[in-house]
């Protein structure tokens, strides 16, 4: 696939657009203004390989938690902003690395100049976040969501460019995934800047992955986004879980294991499910880039396990140990797990304790 080209920028010390990898952003879910609680989450963000944090800024309080959660986190901060400028302005002066405006929320151009201002004297980049359920009534009540979403952006953007501005990032998101890839194609021929890629309000993980995986894999293979974020109802590490999944499943980045399992048949003469989600909990707390497979019978076992960095092909009770292509040994079923983690780690992959 062929990457679109953007301008690059930098929010913090993260790369953004150009030749940067694709970056893994997610959002904290704690009240802003709880600082012990949102700096706990976005460590934890951290340390399951999120790389931009977005916080919720609804009032001054919250704006000015940002300076005591900029100093206790390393994640560059990026202040979320609707109806009232003065609190992008407050968030500025408080530290935060990036903001996000939705042009449906604040509508004054007055007020968008004195926050560009701001930005523009801080270096300080700003995303132009479109949102389909929040357009607002009197824009282009005739067209189509789709066109009056890329239309107000591009209105954002001329305006912003006219103050001499050009630390943008645009997003142009639905929940839907036709009208979400059928917006970024649309302005991804009209616009140099960067792209932040998401479906909004995609749901409970059952469901939003499925919907994020589409509307974000999509774009992505077609070679446009530049960041991405994956929205469930969920703890946030389940977000940046799955943006890797999708990163990883296109091949543009790798990060942690990759679990490559049957899905079990009446072929299966172990339990395949049961072994396979014991893996999985292992493989959980290690975020070393290694390919395992746990494969079921003889069928397409072998060939699938001897691909893998370290895999099992089972049998009757039992199942052959692969290492790099090699047969290393045998186990029973009740030993199948052991030995098979013992290989993972052999490769230089440590798991950490979960406590």
């Amino acid at each position: 696939m062929t990457r679109r080209t953007s301008i690059p920028l930098r929010m913090g010390g993260v790369g953004i657009g150009g030749d940067a990898p694709i970056v893994v952003q997610s959002m904290a879910k704690t009240d802003t203004r709880n600082t012990a609680a949102t700096i706990s989450q976005i460590r934890e963000l951290e340390e399951c390989g999120c790389e931009l944090v977005r916080m919720a800024v609804p009032d001054q309080e919250a704006a000015e938690s940002l300076a005591t959660i900029r100093k206790n986190v390393s994640l560059p901060i990026i202040a979320d902003i609707h109806f009232d400028y003065r609190l992008a302005l407050a968030a500025l002066q408080f530290g935060a690395a990036g903001l996000r405006l939705n042009p449906g929320n604040i509508g004054d151009r007055g007020q968008i100049a004195q926050v560009v201002t701001a930005a523009r004297e801080r270096e300080v980049p700003i995303r132009i976040g479109v949102n389909a359920g929040s357009l607002p009534a009197g824009f282009e009540p005739g067209a189509p969501t789709v066109v009056r979403m890329v239309n107000l952006a591009l209105e954002q953007i001329r305006l912003m460019e006219s103050l001499d501005f050009a630390l943008l990032k645009v997003s142009l998101k639905a929940f839907d995934v036709p009208s979400t890839v059928q917006a970024y194609r649309m302005i991804a021929a009209r616009i140099p800047y960067p792209l932040h890629l998401g479906i909004t309000e995609a749901g409970l993980p059952r469901t939003g992955v499925i919907r994020s995986a589409l509307g974000i894999g999509i774009l992505l293979y077609e070679g446009i986004g530049d960041t991405i974020r994956v929205s469930l109802t969920a703890h946030p590490r389940e977000e940046v879980f799955v943006a890797y999944e999708i990163l990883k499943s296109l091949g543009l980045r790798q990060r942690g294991p990759m679990l490559v399992s049957c899905p079990s048949c009446g072929r299966a003469e172990v339990d395949i499910i049961a072994l396979a989600e014991a893996v999985s909990r292992r493989l959980d707390r290690t975020s070393t880039p290694v390919k395992v497979a746990v494969m079921g019978c003889v069928v397409n076992g072998p060939g699938e396990a001897r691909d893998a960095d370290v895999g099992i092909a089972c049998g009757k009770g039992k199942g052959v140990v692969f290492k790099k292509g090699e047969v290393v040994g045998t186990a029973s079923e009740q030993d199948l797990l052991e030995a098979l983690m013992a290989e993972v780690n052999s490769l230089g992959t440590t798991e950490q304790e979960q406590g």
